[in-house]
């Protein structure tokens, strides 16, 4: 790997930890929901990621907001996302990070109702 494509690993890695999902206040690098990352001469970039659920209501906005970060990175020349579903997501995919920051060593995700009594608004 040359050092350009290094270089453009780690924009891009950077720019996927700013990347949020809505429901989950943790970035999908440290959810753990992107599983490879490909970078060829040309500067096209091929990510395989999943999604914590098939159901996601935001999952075409997320993979539209992932390639076009991704895209727009420097030395970029392309941006595709696949969407996969093997291996199935699950919480030990986190990192630790997203673990603690989620309080999650050994909870489940918290819903929103776990959200709005944490937050003192239901109890």
């Amino acid at each position: 790997m040359s050092d350009t494509t290094d270089n453009i690993r780690e924009r891009i890695e950077a720019v996927l930890r700013s990347i949020r999902d809505p429901e989950i206040p943790v970035n999908i690098v440290e959810l753990g929901l992107i599983y490879n990352l490909d970078i060829d001469e040309a500067g096209a970039v091929a990510i395989r990621m999943t999604l914590t659920t098939p159901n996601c209501p935001v999952a075409g906005d997320l993979l539209r907001e992932v390639e076009t970060k991704v895209a727009a990175v420097e030395g970029v020349s392309s941006a595709k996302v696949d969407l996969v579903w093997e291996p199935t997501w699950e919480k030990s995919m986190m990192s630790d990070a997203a673990k603690l920051q989620l309080d999650m060593f050994g909870g489940d995700i918290p819903s929103k109702k776990d959200k709005f009594i944490k937050m003192g608004r239901l109890k």
